[in-house]
């Protein structure tokens, strides 16, 4: 190859790479939050996301399954907003208008305290009996069948 070309190409990539590297330092334009107009967008998606939980019957509220179209569009309505204005979400503004949101729709969902129960004691005694009796079923087939190799060789 000749030296000169060689020389050439080395020149273009370190360019090349020069210039891939200064893009990449350079700081894009970023959008400053604005905490009013955020507020403001947080409030329109929640009207909407009220108005849909109109239509879903209160005891229906903490079964997720009854409405997760419309907590799927309320979150993707403040993620969206958020972005679009210039804010990280979620924030701390945001944060607190979701909680708010859950305190009004979802204060009533809380989990009430499950007992646990042993089960009864004959099922309790199936269950504790046949790994024990499986296990000693092995351990003598293990011995059967290593004293009968012995006597077999």
């Amino acid at each position: 190859m000749d030296p000169n070309l060689l020389t050439l190409f080395k020149l273009s990539l370190i360019f090349d790479a020069d210039g891939a590297d200064q893009s990449f330092t350079q700081q894009p334009w970023l959008l400053q939050c604005n905490q009013t107009l955020l507020l403001l967008e947080m409030e329109r998606c929640g009207e909407r996301f009220s108005s849909d939980m109109n239509h879903v019957h209160p005891d229906d509220r903490c079964n997720l399954t009854h409405f997760i179209r419309e907590y799927h569009v309320f979150s993707f309505c403040t993620e969206m907003n958020a972005e679009r204005i210039g804010c990280f979400w979620p924030n701390p503004a945001v944060e607190r208008f979701i909680i708010s949101i859950h305190k009004h729709f979802f204060s009533n969902c809380s989990l009430e305290h499950v007992v646990l129960v042993d089960p009864p004691d004959d099922t309790l005694t199936l269950l504790i009996l046949v790994p024990v009796f499986l296990t000693l079923a092995m351990v003598v087939l293990v011995v059967w069948c290593s004293k009968r190799s012995d006597i077999l060789a």
